[in-house]
Formats: C-alpha cells, structure tokens, sequence
C-alpha cells in the first residue's frame, strides 16, 4: 500500500525532523507542497533531510531541485502540469475526477484522486464522489486524497485504491510526540484492513 504524507502550503521550523519521522516509520513518500516557499527556502528544508531519504521525496514546485539532490520525482499539478523537458524520474499527477484519474498518462507512476472525504485542512472542501464511481477507480494506480483520518483506512479499503495520501491528520501535529501519536494511529489502522 503507497502512503504518503503531503506537506501544508508553509515550511514548518520542525518539518525536517517531521519529514524523516514519517519516513524512517515506512511511509512511501513525503510530497513537498510549498507554493508560496522559494528556492532558497526549498534548499535549506531538503539539505536538512538525511540524504538517504531523498528518493523518496517528491517535488511539486521547483523541480531545478531535482537532480542537485536525486530527489524522487514530480508530482504534478495545475501549476505544474508538465514535468521538465528531459526528465526521466518518476512522475505522479492531481487529479479531480474518477475520468480524469482514468485518463491520467500511463506515465504516471500514480495519480492522486481528491478530495475522497471532508477535508482536514481546508474546510469546506469536500468531495461528492459516489461509491460507484469510487469502485471504478483503475486498480494499483490511485492514491485517495482528501479527510483521510486513521478511522477512515478501513472505509478506504473498499475501494481499489493503490493507497491513500495525508496532509492535515499528520501535519496538525503539535510536536514529535503528537506526530508519534498519529502515526500509531495509522499504523494500527493499517494493521485492521
């Protein structure tokens, strides 16, 4: 199962030692989703990630990063719709509907599908995806993305999702012991499916 952890729109002082917590604890990816943050911000953030962590960071802004740190990919987006000219990584893209999810390039490694549930962390967005629709999702390509919470894993597993994707049910993480906290929650959902 592909989880990843999504990162919020602002670089955290902690995100770092955040980031490497998540994946030291077996999660798949960590995306790096800082719109607002400039390349000299992105630098400081992925220098301070153990560099045996770095393929398994995604980038969805600044992709000049890419080779400077052999990072493990793009995931692409409305503001990057494209990966760069002669790019041979691994590529994942956004998606907002069961077709367009379908229609996804079989380039894509994975696509993400959102939002599946209320969102945690922009209120008001939610989703309104029938069940029929979730059950013709392609099998082994799309991550569900959206109000994914430790109790919804096993709601998911009705679906032929590749895996699932969370930003705020990690990232509102008061400190490393809420972090640690949380993981164990999704750790012991997983353990339920």
């Amino acid at each position: 199962m592909i989880r990843i952890a999504i990162t919020p729109p602002a670089i955290r002082p902690d995100e770092a030692a955040m980031i490497e917590r998540i994946l030291d604890r077996g999660w798949s990816y960590v995306h790096l989703r800082h719109p607002e943050a400039s390349l000299g911000d992105m630098l400081d953030l992925i220098g301070a990630i153990p560099e045996r962590l770095h393929s398994r960071l995604k980038l969805h802004d600044h992709f000049v990063l890419l080779d400077e740190f052999g990072l493990g990919g793009v995931h692409l987006n409305r503001r990057n719709p494209e990966p760069p000219r002669d790019f041979c990584g691994e590529v994942s893209r956004s998606c907002h509907s069961v077709s367009e999810a379908i229609a996804a390039d079989d380039d894509c490694a994975y696509v993400t599908l959102s939002p599946i549930f209320p969102s945690v962390s922009k209120p008001g967005y939610k989703g309104d995806f029938t069940e029929a629709e979730l059950l013709s999702v392609p099998g082994g390509r799309v991550v569900a993305l959206g109000g994914v919470t430790p109790e919804r894993v096993e709601e998911l597993s009705r679906f032929p999702f590749a895996g699932y994707a969370v930003l705020g049910s990690l990232w509102d993480a008061t400190d490393m012991a809420d972090l640690d906290r949380r993981l164990d929650l999704f750790e012991f959902n997983n353990k339920q499916v």
